[in-house]
């Protein structure tokens, strides 16, 4: 949501991006379509950038593919943790602000993220400001996950390879900050 901008219809459509998967055809309004295509261009442009690279492979092999999803949260935890350092706007408000945008448009949402909406904003992403949370979503998220993983577990990476994982998500934001804002205002994509 953080590298969305400004526009609430946009910020709908990457905010949808995990839930919305395949063509998108005309299933949605063109600025709902255009968020959800940002979600993917960012997701690109992680898979391809050297510190989000770096965080991953910073990471037990142990982990294989979930390697991705835990650096995804823990820069999650990172942006949340020192907030002050990127935005104006204060933590809890950004929070009721997006909640309050995605809260109207529900009705254009896949069902599953509909139920989800209340846990992502009342416990989530209030609960990424710490270490102890971060560990708790990621035993959510392990559960949420039908076949065996080790995602749960992920939390003793974070605190392994705090210092150089936070060092390598403010490199990395300060990219993909540029990057989405060179997506949104014109739709580039490097």
């Amino acid at each position: 949501m953080y590298l969305s901008g400004d526009n609430p219809e946009l910020l709908v459509g990457n905010f949808m991006g995990d839930f919305v998967k395949g063509p998108l055809g005309d299933a949605y309004p063109p600025p709902i379509r255009q968020g959800l295509m940002l979600h993917r261009k960012i997701d690109s442009f992680a898979q391809r950038d050297a510190d989000f690279q770096t965080s991953r492979l910073r990471l037990s092999p142990v982990f294989g593919l979930y390697r991705g999803i835990l650096v995804d949260l823990f820069y999650d935890h990172f942006l949340a943790k020192e907030w002050d350092s990127w935005s104006d706007i204060p933590f809890p408000d950004y929070i009721d602000w997006t909640r309050g945008i995605i809260e109207t448009h529900l009705a254009i949402m896949p069902p599953k993220l509909q139920e989800f909406v209340p846990i992502i904003f009342n416990e989530l992403l209030p609960s990424y400001k710490s270490i102890a949370g971060t560990e708790a979503a990621l035993k959510r998220m392990s559960r949420r996950i039908r076949r065996a993983n080790p995602l749960a577990e992920g939390g003793t990476e974070l605190t392994r390879h705090y210092g150089e994982l936070k060092t390598d998500f403010e490199r990395f934001i300060i990219a993909a900050q540029q990057f989405s804002t060179d997506s949104i205002y014109n739709g580039g994509d490097r």
